[in-house]
């Protein structure tokens, strides 16, 4: 089983426009409502992969309960969400059909009390017992510690469960101290987190920080990996065009996929960037075009970062 903990959990909504503009009113072709956070969409992608998968998190209110009801209809993905007295947060994206362009409004989340995160801290022990891999995915809501992070790969570090970090900011530079296996920033969370803003030496900078492995999104140009087994770039084919939100959370799903598979680097990062890149085609997070993915998985250039250009 793989685990995947999204504490500030979400129900996405998204909204399609032919033209977004602002200071007028819109009307709105398609509304698609679904269970979203980092997390919840790794799981998604994970469980189309074959995987089994478990949502854990916080969840509560009638947003919570929509999003209790989207995981109990998505095969392979078991709820084990944490009940609180808040309401789960909601997401809003519009997406502008002429541009492609995607406009995202992100709540805050659920004020969390002390009671309810040391009953999820107990819940995550628990769960990691039965867990091949964990991926801790996205931001905090408040009331959670800035430190929480750091508590929870140490924790799966002490049951020598594999955890993966996706996450921004302070939660970051805190918790890469204490020695993920793996952690994913796109390149700008990597320059806030080093202060470097060459990618190589960002990403070095982060593992000698105390990740295992880092691998830095770079958007359309793939992904840049420093392992511990040695250095790769991983590119699509072609620049694909479309919504990239989830784009990101597909490429951990391959990552982790990968990792509990134990694949090779360069297989495990071809499967990210073919899955970021299906991801695209699609109108919303957590979902990815397989034809697609099948097609651009042969076609990802991989090379050693000792001769690549």
């Amino acid at each position: 089983m793989i685990l995947t903990v999204t504490l500030n959990t979400a129900l996405d909504i998204t909204y399609r426009v032919r033209s977004l503009r602002p200071h007028t009113t819109h009307r709105v072709t398609d509304v698609t409502e679904r269970p979203g956070g980092k997390g919840v969409n790794v799981a998604r992608v994970l469980a189309a992969l074959g995987h089994e998968v478990t949502v854990t998190g916080f969840v509560g209110g009638g947003t919570g309960r929509a999003v209790q009801e989207g995981l109990t209809a998505t095969p392979g993905v078991t709820d084990a969400l944490v009940p609180i007295g808040g309401a789960t947060r909601r997401t809003i994206a519009v997406v502008d059909e002429q541009t492609g362009d995607t406009t995202q409004l992100n709540e805050p989340g659920p004020l969390i009390g002390t009671a309810e995160w040391s009953a999820f801290q107990e819940a995550y022990a628990d769960l990691l017992a039965s867990a091949d891999a964990v991926a801790l995915c996205g931001s905090l809501p408040p009331g959670v510690p800035v430190g929480a992070y750091a508590g929870l790969v140490r924790t799966a570090r002490a049951a020598g469960v594999p955890v993966l970090l996706d996450t921004s900011g302070e939660p970051l530079r805190r918790a890469v101290a204490a020695r993920p296996d793996i952690i994913k920033p796109n390149a700008d969370e990597l320059a806030e987190l080093t202060g470097a803003y060459e990618p190589l030496r960002a990403t070095q900078d982060a593992r000698r920080r105390g990740a295992r492995a880092v691998v830095a999104s770079l958007g359309r140009d793939g992904l840049l990996a420093v392992t511990p087994e040695g250095r790769w770039r991983a590119a699509p084919p072609a620049r694909i065009h479309g919504n990239p939100t989830g784009a990101g959370d597909s490429a951990v799903a391959g990552l982790l996929s990968g990792l509990v598979e134990h694949l090779p680097w360069p297989d495990r990062l071809a499967r990210a960037t073919a899955l970021s890149a299906a991801t695209v085609l699609t109108p919303v997070a957590g979902e990815f075009d397989r034809r697609s993915y099948e097609e651009l998985l042969g076609r990802v250039a991989v090379t050693s970062e000792a001769t690549a250009a």
